[in-house]
């Protein structure tokens, strides 16, 4: 039986379903939804790259910014928990990298989030030492160190909702094709806007993502002192509710192709949307983690000094032109359109306000994230 077959079959039985119950079926249905089916979605097979599969670069300046986090610590026994790891690249570049420190290494524990047991298989493949894996940030005990997601939260499924007179969620139903019905948004999303002082204007059309402070929740009452690093595409309020953006910022992805309809590839396809920094902060400073400052993927791995590790990789290669001629490539693709587009939060909790070398170029004002 297909996916939309599974949809249609519930909206006729219990009625329409919101938005966000339609994104969770295709995204995580058991076996069919995107994220829990057996094709490839990442790299050059797949629907999208992520920065990690770009370049072991990316995943060697964040573990250098993790050294510093290490030495704000103290220096003492060190976790790195790793939500939605995907094909494991990244992790395997941090630990590459932190091999060197020997100090950091021996007193490092990584800990990768995974729920889906073909993604863990994958995993698995490649990283062999270090590496423990959970299903839920709950069950990893005393978490010193660095809690670290990159391009998670979009993938969250989202409300849609529609101001008119009143504030309407959208909601799908299916009437010989698959059509959206508006309803009166429920209290919890009315109050998520309120908070975060925003009023939009009739006929403006967004995603608000409560996963994402339910998430925001549940690391930091799991994290004892440390850090957490954030990585998407997204922006901060301020942006995200301007008049250009009043259809919303949702995207499918399917082979490397945008569109903006979910209601074709059910299940073949990723959907996504830009997640909302100033939420992420906002509720995070509730929960008790303060926010270190947010700066683009660029700014940030320019800062920790991508250009001089490149250089150095370069002069060790008797092939470096070719080599320099990839990098060249791949740092368009990381620091000018990816690096634009993604940005980088991080907060910390329990410990003094240091200056993180990532986040030079940030501006860390609170009055940013109002």
């Amino acid at each position: 039986m297909l996916l939309s077959e599974i949809i249609i079959e519930r909206i006729k039985k219990e009625g329409p379903l919101s938005f966000r119950d339609f994104m969770e079926i295709a995204l995580y249905y058991p076996e069919l939804g995107y994220y829990n089916s057996a094709q490839n979605k990442i790299g050059a097979d797949g629907d999208f790259y992520t920065s990690a599969n770009l370049t072991a670069a990316f995943g060697a300046m964040i573990a250098h910014q993790i050294e510093e986090m290490w030495q704000n610590l103290e220096k003492k026994p060190f976790k790195i928990v790793e939500y939605g790891a995907g094909t494991g690249l990244m992790c395997h570049d941090i630990l590459d990298y932190l091999r060197n420190n020997i100090p950091l290494y021996e007193d490092l524990t990584y800990c990768i989030i995974e729920k889906s047991a073909r993604m863990q298989e994958i995993q698995k493949k490649h990283l062999h030492e270090k590496v423990n894996w959970y299903n839920t940030i709950k069950d990893i005990p005393e978490i010193n160190g660095c809690v670290l997601s990159n391009e998670l939260i979009d993938n969250f499924s989202v409300h849609q909702v529609i101001m008119e007179e009143q504030l309407k969620e959208v909601f799908v139903d299916y009437k010989e094709d698959f059509t959206e019905i508006l309803k009166p948004a429920k209290k919890e999303l009315i109050d998520y806007l309120t908070a975060l002082n925003v009023k939009l204007p009739e006929g403006f059309r967004t995603e608000i993502n409560l996963e994402a402070l339910s998430w925001i929740k549940e690391v930091s009452q799991s994290l004892q002192k440390g850090y957490v690093i954030t990585i998407d595409y997204g922006s901060l309020s301020s942006e995200l509710y301007n008049n250009r953006r009043s259809c919303g910022t949702l995207l499918c992805y399917y082979k490397h192709k945008k569109n903006d309809n979910p209601y074709q590839f059910i299940g073949q396809q990723d959907i996504t949307t830009h997640i909302n920094f100033s939420a992420i902060s906002h509720w995070g400073s509730q929960f008790g983690m303060d926010c270190c400052g947010i700066v683009d993927q660029a700014q940030f791995l320019l800062s920790l000094g991508i250009k001089e590790y490149q250089n150095s990789t370069l002069n060790n290669n008797p092939n470096n032109l070719a080599l320099a001629m990839q990098e060249s490539l791949i740092n368009y693709r990381l620091l000018i359109d990816m690096g634009i587009k993604f940005k980088v939060l991080i907060q910390q909790k329990g410990i003094p306000e240091y200056l993180l070398s990532g986040l030079k170029f940030s501006n860390s004002s609170k009055t940013v994230f109002s």
